[in-house]
């Protein structure tokens, strides 16, 4: 497993955002693709993995409610999911490669 799979499932999720963000595809359907990273996660520190799995969670459940809650604002937790997802490419790419 090289940091460029895990670079290439990242950017995958990073377009996912933005297809979300367009409203092309749904929360649930960003959520698969994102728990569907194995080389990523396998790549960051297990603390990313904990955040993520927090942050899809909560998008997820704030999918069900139409209109913005205090407890669950979509836009705002799409802000830190991209947030997560610019630490987690600074992480990848401050890895040194190893050779397999």
């Amino acid at each position: 497993m090289t940091v460029n799979t895990a670079l290439f499932e990242l950017h995958a999720l990073q377009q996912a955002l933005q297809q979300l963000t367009a409203g092309k595809i749904t929360a649930s359907e960003l959520s698969a693709q994102a728990r569907a990273t194995p080389h990523l996660l396998a790549r960051l520190p297990p603390r990313y993995g904990e955040v993520l799995q927090d942050l899809l969670d909560r998008l997820e459940a704030s999918a069900l409610f139409t209109e913005e809650s205090c407890s669950f604002s979509q836009s705002e937790l799409l802000t830190h999911l991209q947030g997560w997802a610019d630490k987690a490419q600074e992480t990848l790419e401050l890895t040194p490669q190893v050779p397999e």
